[in-house]
């Protein structure tokens, strides 16, 4: 059933193409706000070094203003930028299962090209394995105590060829409760190591 006991696959959002759209459109807004942003900076220097702003015609209160004024600009401008370039990571997210021997491991990936890994599943600690649209799902739900659920993928419903199934795990805190969106062969390989006791009845 598993092949040099290893296997690997990923979950991609149906959406992906629209999706790294709108990634590479907030990460050009991000940009074109730091440069708006850096450029202002380096010229509202440049004015001060040349003495423009800090002229002896302009009385205190009017330097602090307009001081007060183009650093406020700047800031915000920086700011928007911030803000694009942390949004544009809720776009075109896909996770990677890698399966190896006897435990999963999930890493989140960003526009198919930044990866960040987020956690292992070993099988020794899997409590409950079994399928979203099921009444057992809920009822692992109301078992956790009110902790939230750990999504493993983007997308709500499952792509084709693929099922939504959850995993409870032990943990020195009580247990989590993961949901992924893998294709059969990944399930099986799961429930071999972990123990056929542990997945649900359908």
């Amino acid at each position: 059933m598993i092949k040099d006991g290893f296997y690997e696959e990923s979950a991609i959002s149906v959406n992906s193409r629209g999706e790294s759209r709108l990634y590479m459109a907030f990460k050009v807004l991000a940009i074109i706000f730091f440069v708006i942003g850096i450029g202002g900076g380096a010229l509202l220097s440049f004015r001060i070094v040349v003495g423009t702003v800090t002229n002896e015609e302009l009385d205190s209160m009017q330097r602090t203003f307009l001081l007060v004024e183009w650093f406020g600009t700047l800031l915000i401008l920086i700011g928007f930028g911030l803000i694009c370039w942390f949004l544009k990571n809720r776009f075109n997210i896909s996770y990677d299962y890698t399966f190896v021997e006897d435990e999963i491991r999930i890493t989140k990936v960003f526009n198919g090209r930044k990866r960040k890994f987020l956690t292992t599943l070993k099988s020794d600690r899997i409590m409950q394995i079994g399928w979203v649209d099921s009444d057992a799902y809920q009822n692992a739900l109301r078992g956790l105590g009110g902790k939230k659920i750990i999504r493993c993928t983007p997308n709500k419903q499952p792509a084709e060829g693929k099922e939504m199934i959850y995993i409870v795990q032990s943990t020195t805190l009580g247990k989590d409760l993961y949901v992924l969106e893998c294709r059969r062969q990944l399930l099986e390989n799961i429930v071999f190591t972990a123990g056929r006791n542990k997945l649900e009845r359908k």
